[in-house]
């Protein structure tokens, strides 16, 4: 025992536990268990105060079952036993203990221990809600809002956060200002939200603190403050939120009202992309290989674009396929070019829809394909792709994959025209040569058909790399 700066008090404490413990007094033994847990007045240690905490929960001690369960359920001075853990949480629950009762509703919620169960959950967090526990009453909230153990209950959410929230808990402060936030049950308040997102921030929650700053840079129930946006911001950075690090990061990149710094936003993206956040491994890549905020490099842009399509991130995906199609960054390779144009076309990516289309119709990368160039150009131009709708008529006019229509070639390039597309502008008047005065008519109420059933459809020119 390492009796350094302990007072000599402490020391007869310890003492008195452990004389009373050896004769047998169960509430000696879980203090002393407790006290080698702990690691108060002497050193932790873990065996032993298993072995004191059992000795007291097997004479029926709520207290040191509750406490033999944690030590199971975390592996600490005993092989790590989910069973054995849910088996004494279940002994103190029943004998009313609290924190039991939560930690075995947390055993049939996980399904650890125990098969897991919603309903028994709910009813064990129910009883240790009902016993003023702020974390249990977070926990039975939680259950209505997702509808877990129970249908999904908004008010009886509102009401058990609400109870958990005014006794400080800062994970209900922040569900609560979620719920205001969305709407859920209540009319949609941001400054509401932003009333307990404030309480639960101050208590240090990250998420809550990413969202104040998220107010204050958007104006959400509060007059924008970039400057306090990126304070709240850079605490939850700093506490690992990778949100908020992104968040950060696409702040400072654009100077959003504050110094453009395209250096720090670097740093920020690097935090968040290394956790995993796809966007920021995204704009990582756009950073490298355009050379902002660090000197470019078209191997570390290959490097996190690839990371963040490997996710599932189409615009990733989409500039992987312009990589591989013009060799930037990686040997030209026509057939990874055609993959990843696949997986972003795949869905929905417009620009990448009209790529694909193109490979299709040169053979480049898969099989000359006319039908399936046809079907990818569809794809984009009904989305608006300018280019797309040029090239899906410069089909229909040669009737390549599709029968040949010059109608709708000249609908197609009208609408390439209008969306910008030079090509089309210039080739148009070719393809109404060939029209007589009704057919020409019919193309433009075909457009004009187009235009209002697509309101608000222009994907524009294939993005950059």
């Amino acid at each position: 025992m390492n009796r350094q700066n302990v007072t000599r008090e402490n020391y007869q404490t310890y003492v008195w536990f452990r004389q009373a413990a050896e004769r047998g007094d169960a509430y000696a033994q879980f203090n002393l268990g407790l006290m080698y847990k702990k690691g108060e007045c002497i050193e932790r240690d873990y065996a032993n105060a298993f072995k004191w905490l059992r000795q007291a929960a097997l004479q029926g001690l709520a207290f040191a079952q509750n406490h033999l369960g944690a030590l199971y359920y975390n592996g600490r001075g005993v092989e790590k036993s989910d069973p054995e853990a849910a088996y004494w949480f279940r002994h103190a629950a029943e004998q009313g203990d609290a924190s039991a009762q939560q930690n075995l509703g947390q055993m049939y919620r996980k399904g650890r221990g125990v098969e897991q169960n919603h309903e028994m959950a709910l009813a064990w967090f129910y009883r240790a809600a009902e016993q003023s526990v702020a974390t249990a009453q977070n926990l039975l909230a939680e259950c209505y809002l997702y509808g877990h153990g129970a249908g999904v209950n908004y008010p009886l959410a509102m009401a058990w956060f609400r109870k958990a929230a005014v006794q400080g808990e800062p994970q209900a402060q922040l569900n609560l200002g979620m719920m205001y936030k969305r709407g859920q049950g209540v009319e949609a308040s941001d400054a509401q939200a932003l009333c307990w997102f404030r309480q639960a921030a101050a208590q240090g929650d990250p998420v809550a603190q990413r969202q104040l700053g998220v107010a204050y840079s958007e104006a959400l129930g509060v007059r924008a403050d970039p400057l306090r946006a990126v304070a709240w911001l850079q605490r939850a950075g700093d506490q690992g939120d990778k949100d908020a690090q992104f968040h950060l990061g696409v702040i400072l990149s654009g100077g959003q009202g504050v110094e453009q710094d395209e250096a720090r936003a670097l740093g920020w993206h690097l935090r968040a992309a290394e956790q995993g956040h796809v966007a920021a491994q995204y704009n990582l890549g756009s950073m490298y290989a355009n050379g902002r905020g660090v000197g470019r490099d078209e191997q570390r842009a290959l490097e996190w674009y690839r990371r963040a399509a490997d996710q599932g991130a189409a615009n990733a995906q989409f500039n992987l396929g312009v990589i591989f199609a013009n060799g930037q960054g990686a040997p030209k390779d026509d057939v990874m070019a055609a993959h990843w144009y696949q997986q972003a076309a795949e869905q929905g990516d417009a620009s990448a829809q009209n790529n694909l289309g193109v490979m299709f119709a040169s053979g480049q990368g898969v099989a000359r394909d006319d039908a399936m160039a046809v079907y990818w150009y569809t794809q984009a131009a009904e989305q608006g792709h300018a280019l797309a709708q040029y090239n899906l008529g410069t089909m229909y006019d040669g009737g390549r994959g599709v029968a040949r229509d010059t109608v709708r070639s000249y609908m197609w390039m009208l609408l390439a025209a209008e969306g910008g597309d030079e090509a089309a502008g210039a080739n148009k008047s070719i393809v109404a040569r060939r029209l007589s005065p009704s057919q020409i008519g019919s193309a433009m109420d075909l457009t004009r058909q187009w235009q209002v059933t697509h309101a608000g459809a222009a994907a524009g020119p294939p993005r950059p790399c």
